[in-house]
């Protein structure tokens, strides 16, 4: 991501956003105090976008008119279908990820539940030493769920979650955060209770913190979370440590997956707001 501009003028910045977003460069709009920032979401667009800002800045009238005789002659778009909107809202490795969680679990269903524990979970021939050997076993738990509730729940707070992430920060940090999650969630599980779990949820609390902590008091970032979606989660977690539900829950991976969400989620808010040369 780079940051473009920051401006106090709120009508400019919502002019040069729609122009922006009308000649396809991919941007969103940020508060940060009093400023208002708008960040380019693809480096790949930067030239791009710092030569229509600089047509902008030079005659926004023009710029604006021109936006508008264009919008006229368009026919009026199609409603995006279901799918679309669907896949719009996740990139390659939430979308793939998904697919992955959900053949394992049809795979456990029909016939090949045995094979498929022994490959995936996190150390079923030793119940007090990590797989070093096999390290693949720090996360392959993550793939596995044991009801239709369990994998509806975590697959959807995946794709909710880790697609809004993947498509505001990148492929990249979101394996990161999916990694730094899923390890630590899985290790820590497997330390109080032993190997047999498996399951999303410790990553989907990590993507929670995570957009708990850079989505705070911004409405307009795409992880933000409103206080009764936030309340909610947490009083799940709080549930899982008593006997109140009819299922078992893996609390130490609940609480240890949100816990280094928060890290991951500290780090990139730091990261991202580190003191930049200011664009006008």
């Amino acid at each position: 991501m780079k940051r473009l501009l920051t401006t106090r003028d709120a009508e400019k910045m919502a002019q040069l956003y729609a122009y922006l977003q009308h000649h396809g460069v991919p941007v969103t709009v940020a508060e940060q105090g009093q400023n208002l920032e708008l960040w380019l979401t693809m480096s790949s667009y930067h030239a791009h976008a710092k030569a229509l800002i600089q047509a902008f800045n030079e005659n926004p009238q023009l710029a604006q008119a021109s936006l508008a005789a264009s919008q006229l002659n368009e026919e009026p778009p199609t409603p995006p279908s279901f799918l679309q909107q669907m896949r719009s809202q996740a990139g390659w490795f939430t979308r793939a990820y998904a697919a992955v969680v959900v053949l394992v679990f049809i795979g456990m269903y029909t016939s090949f539940i045995e094979p498929i524990l022994s490959a995936l979970l996190f150390n079923p021939n030793d119940f007090e030493a990590l797989p070093w050997s096999e390290p693949w076993r720090f996360i392959t738990p993550a793939m596995l769920h044991f009801s239709v509730l369990h994998i509806v729940f975590n697959v959807f707070w995946w794709w909710y979650l880790g697609g809004r992430f993947e498509r505001y920060y990148g492929t990249g940090w979101l394996v990161l955060a999916f990694c730094v999650c899923a390890i630590a969630s899985n290790t820590a599980q497997f330390l109080e209770s032993g190997p047999y779990f498996g399951g999303l949820s410790g990553v989907v609390y990590g993507l929670f913190g995570i957009a708990t902590i850079v989505g705070w008091k911004n409405p307009r970032h795409p992880l933000f979370l409103p206080n009764g979606l936030i309340i909610f989660m947490l009083v799940w977690l709080v549930l899982g440590y008593t006997d109140l539900l009819w299922v078992n829950i893996a609390n130490t991976a609940h609480t240890v997956g949100l816990l280094s969400g928060l890290l991951v989620g500290g780090t990139i808010r730091g990261l991202t707001h580190l003191p930049q040369q200011r664009q006008e």
